[in-house]
């Protein structure tokens, strides 16, 4: 349900418990408002994280908001939102504190929740930095079969920038093995699929992975 909707049941909730003496109305309305506050919070978080992608200041509210986020969407049942509230909580840990061990079994939850819903979405973004933790414990083949898987996912759910994104990944990987063929059919994939979708900011990034070839 959209934001919106959940916002005008509320009201209508609230008019029932009011006028209409439904006690119940009450809790019915506080799972709304759970709900609308959770997604409120993620959403913000998400601003945050990409400021401090910008300018690597952080932001002491963010891991609060994802939080708050996960055990609103734990408190409403909405095993997707809660899922994706995880991954940012592990985010956090691991790109803003550079904390990977921290951040581990939250993408691991966030994973297996997705998982449980059908949420590829989701599910792409948890593997995707489950890879990255491997790359950091020296797993390397462990992060390729991670950052394959989360291509793949993409690739089903048309979610096109994520595709170029997770291909410059696969790139840096490449680059790790000394497998720098791959690296550029990697890189040439990805821009051709960045310029598709107008994905401007991972063209810089793949601009910045020819470096290291």
């Amino acid at each position: 349900m959209r934001e919106q909707d959940r916002i005008e049941r509320v009201r209508e909730l609230y008019e029932s418990a009011m006028f209409g003496g439904d006690g119940s109305a009450l809790a019915a309305a506080d799972q709304e408002l759970d709900a609308v506050e959770a997604a409120v919070s993620l959403e913000r978080g998400k601003v945050m994280h990409v400021r401090f992608l910008d300018d690597r200041r952080e932001e002491p509210r963010e891991l609060a908001l994802f939080e708050h986020a996960a055990e609103l969407y734990g408190r409403v049942g909405d095993a997707s939102g809660e899922a994706d509230a995880l991954f940012w909580i592990g985010c956090w840990h691991q790109v803003v504190r550079g904390d990977g061990a921290t951040g581990l079994p939250y993408f691991e939850r966030s994973y297996e929740l997705a998982r449980s819903v059908g949420d590829r979405r989701t599910m792409s973004y948890a593997v995707r930095h489950l890879g990255f933790a491997a790359v950091e414990a020296g797993r390397l083949d462990r992060a390729r079969e991670a950052l394959t898987e989360s291509v793949a996912l993409r690739r089903e759910i048309g979610f096109v920038p994520g595709i170029a994104a997770g291909l410059v990944a696969l790139a840096h990987l490449s680059v790790d093995t000394d497998d720098r063929e791959a690296a550029v059919r990697y890189l040439d994939e990805a821009r051709s699929v960045a310029e598709q979708c107008g994905a401007k900011g991972v063209l810089g990034w793949i601009e910045q992975a020819r470096t290291r070839i």
